[in-house]
């Protein structure tokens, strides 16, 4: 069973006359890798500061072993952050950044090089320690400021778009490195990240939000493939998302046809909505398929096609290896696991 380490009840703030958070239940787990994803402006960084102690809610309560915390300082709590822009100490070598904090506190000295040296081996900076920081790439110094963090020995730490600095191959590789890092200390880690692909491959859950609101909690895989909402269906990945019939249970119907699919539970003829991804549409021959369109265009992606079949109802989009000539008479077949329908939230 898994214990709560953090809870958030209730959550709201307000600068000014801006509602930013709208009452944000949340509970965050013991060695979980959680990541509050969302669009810029959507309340998540907001989150991240009020667990840390940066900014204090109007309303609600953060919940700490069960204690509410919302009132203390941020110095106080049992959490480290790490910043986009690193925040170290340029006259400082890399061993006195990482010591800094253990400095503060006054600790034994042998302690203090016992700590660094064995968090430094951890981030893959061992031998690093006598090195100018203003010397390091980038992504060096973003595994100082993680070091610096952990050498604290915090029981989660926060990470506040740590990679958006990096270039695309080096932000690819610090993606595993954070996730091993994690498994190897075995804490809590928050990230924050507008980026959908980042979320999905480093997470054990995703927290997807909105305009202040959590729109959806779920594995990677849940948040991927049973989107609740049309815009977490269209804020993940791509998407074909399409306004439909729901006739009854495991039978929906949309651009003039019923399919079969794997939803149960709507009201018979309950208007709702289907997302079917890119990947799951196969191209077939017309007459092997009830959809039936014309290629509009193709552009290659690098590992696939991205296809637009032009309907008489809508443009489809698909992912394939495969090429089709523009203006090519195609039909569109998916299966009934491929089509995922959602409640019709005109709201969202």
């Amino acid at each position: 069973m898994r214990n709560a380490l953090i809870e958030l009840k209730g959550l709201a703030k307000n600068y000014d006359n801006q509602q930013v958070l709208k009452g944000i239940d949340l509970v965050i787990y013991e060695n979980e890798f959680l990541t509050l994803l969302g669009p810029s402006g959507c309340g998540k960084t907001t989150t991240l500061r009020i667990i840390a102690g940066f900014e204090e809610p109007t309303s609600g309560e953060v919940l700490f072993d069960g204690v509410d915390i919302s009132k203390i300082p941020a110095y106080k709590r049992e959490v480290n952050t790490v910043f986009q822009k690193y925040a170290l100490f340029p006259f400082l070598n890399v061993y006195d950044n990482v010591a800094f904090g253990l400095k503060i506190k006054k600790m034994d000295k042998s302690v203090i090089e016992h700590k660094v040296m064995k968090t430094l081996k951890l981030v893959g900076l061992a031998g690093f320690e006598k090195r100018d920081v203003q010397s390091l790439s980038g992504g060096q110094q973003q595994r100082v400021a993680i070091a610096r963090a952990l050498v604290n020995e915090p029981k989660v730490l926060l990470l506040d778009e740590p990679l958006g600095a990096l270039d695309a191959k080096l932000r690819k590789e610090m993606q595993a490195e954070l996730k091993k890092i994690q498994k190897e200390v075995g804490i809590t880690f928050i990230f924050v990240t507008h980026d959908q692909e980042e979320a999905l491959s480093m997470s054990d859950t995703v927290v997807v939000m909105n305009e202040g609101i959590i729109q959806q909690v779920g594995s990677p895989e849940d948040i991927y493939n049973e989107p609740e909402n049309r815009f977490v269906a269209s804020f993940i990945g791509e998407s074909n998302i399409i306004e439909a019939v729901m006739k009854q249970d495991l039978l929906v119907s949309f651009d003039g046809e019923d399919f079969e699919c794997v939803d149960k539970g709507f009201k018979k003829n309950e208007d709702v909505e289907v997302v079917i991804r890119p990947e799951d549409i196969d191209i077939v021959k017309p007459d092997k398929a009830k959809l039936k369109g014309t290629v509009k265009s193709i552009i290659f992606k690098g590992v696939h096609h991205e296809i637009v079949v032009e309907t008489e109802f809508r443009d489809y989009t698909i992912h394939t290896t495969d090429y089709f000539e523009p203006g090519l008479k195609v039909g569109l077949k998916f299966g009934p696991d491929d089509i995922h329908v959602m409640y019709r939230m005109d709201w969202v």
